[in-house]
């Protein structure tokens, strides 16, 4: 899968050109402002405070939407986090029921399993090499831990038994797929330009209402400018898993390197 432009550049880059643009929107839109100050009237003025209106209204609109779909891929894959841990755990507990040695040959693989899925976790995701190799390896150990699977069925064909551990590893590995398409899935790009692009053009409305008026309000422009940056910020961040500075919290996989798993 090829990865979007946007995707590839650091956050704070994006945000930043982004308030520059806005603020050289504005300024542009209040010269033009000015320039055409002398041949408007109040109803001109009033039209433009209108459609200003209109398009801060668009603006909120937008912002609210990217936010939300943000939002809720950030909560998916903290609903994915934990159902992967509570298949791993499920696994963890099935061991028990393996006919010697599988049982705790199995035991130690998941432990082993586990900590890759915590690698993988941790590690950037612009480290593209790391990634294969942490995902390689886990594929893997999956492919192990069916083999072993297997071979305890073979000593023990009991579905109760060696039957409920396959059906746990088969949920593991269910899990873990459903996680990794949660991982490449974010906002539309074509979203984001869109959103940029109304903040721009905003921020050139703005400055053409402050041209048409007798003072320029430079101040609240430029914090209304950097509130919206920030927010996009957040937006950007929520939507790049292992990337910024929101991450989603691992402590349901580290739990399972603590627990015992009573039999």
């Amino acid at each position: 899968m090829t990865k979007e432009f946007l995707y590839e550049l650091n956050s704070i880059l994006i945000v930043s050109v982004l308030f520059i643009l806005i603020l050289l929107a504005q300024e542009a839109g209040y010269r033009i402002g000015r320039h055409h100050q002398r041949i408007s009237d109040r109803d001109v003025k009033a039209q433009t405070n209108t459609i200003q209106a209109a398009t801060l209204g668009l603006l909120a609109l937008i912002l609210g939407f990217a936010f939300n779909m943000s939002l809720q891929s950030y909560n998916n894959r903290s609903k994915a986090v934990l159902n992967e841990a509570n298949a791993i755990g499920t696994a963890l507990m099935r061991t028990h029921l393996l006919p010697s040695p599988y049982d705790s040959l199995t035991r130690m693989q998941l432990q082993q399993y586990i900590d890759l899925r915590l690698a993988i976790s941790n590690t950037n995701d612009s480290l593209v090499t790391e990634q294969k190799t942490l995902a390689s390896d886990t594929e893997t150990l999956q492919r192990t831990l069916w083999g072993e699977a297997v071979q305890a069925a073979r000593i023990d064909p009991n579905p109760v038994t060696t039957g409920s551990f396959v059906t746990a590893l088969n949920s593991m590995v269910v899990a873990h797929n459903e996680r990794n398409a949660l991982l490449i899935m974010h906002v539309p790009e074509v979203i984001l330009y869109l959103m940029f692009t109304v903040f721009i053009m905003s921020g050139g409305l703005i400055g053409y209402g402050s041209g048409l008026g007798q003072k320029r309000t430079i101040l609240p422009s430029a914090l209304l400018s950097l509130m919206i940056c920030l927010v996009v910020f957040i937006i950007i961040d929520l939507d790049r898993p292992m990337r910024g500075i929101i991450n989603v919290d691992q402590q349901s996989l580290e739990r399972l390197k603590s627990d015992d798993h009573p039999e």
